[in-house]
């Protein structure tokens, strides 16, 4: 992580509550902590909703949560009046068991300029240790363009 600023204006986790309603990241519990200079890290509880049936945090919640920040970042890299960010692509390597408490997933660039965005997400236990490491690209969009679709 950079002391260098990339972020449209000056967001802040507050900005982003609007996400959140009627959402999977509502129903999951996910929610940005913190926006720092360029990064994003947020959290997501390891419960009822988020675990596979033999009481893991499943991957698919791992996924979603990298999916989640990534989506957000490059949201927020971007003028968020005129852009959205949309995932085409994501992996992820699961490589510690979460059985309880909450995760953390911090989100950093690897490349983010053009059209596509290109977004490192760790995810950590509450003993900060790595648990997942997932790559999301993220394609860019004009909230205008014919692509884009609003549901009511």
């Amino acid at each position: 992580m950079s002391s260098n600023k990339i972020w449209f204006g000056n967001p802040t986790p507050a900005d982003l509550q609007w996400m959140y309603e009627g959402t999977l990241g509502q129903t999951l519990g996910i929610e940005v902590s913190e926006i720092g200079p360029d990064y994003i890290k947020a959290t997501m509880p390891v419960d009822q909703r988020t675990k596979q049936p033999f009481g893991l945090c499943h991957g698919g919640a791992y996924v979603a949560l990298a999916e989640e920040i990534g989506s957000i970042a490059s949201y927020l890299v971007n003028n968020p009046d005129l852009f959205i960010g949309v995932g085409v692509e994501i992996n992820a390597n699961h490589v510690k068991a979460v059985t309880g408490g909450t995760v953390t997933g911090i989100c950093t660039p690897i490349h983010i300029k053009g059209k596509n965005h290109i977004w490192d997400i760790k995810i950590y236990n509450q003993q900060n240790e790595l648990c997942c490491v997932s790559r999301f690209t993220c394609t860019v969009l004009a909230k205008s363009s014919k692509f884009f679709v609003q549901s009511s």
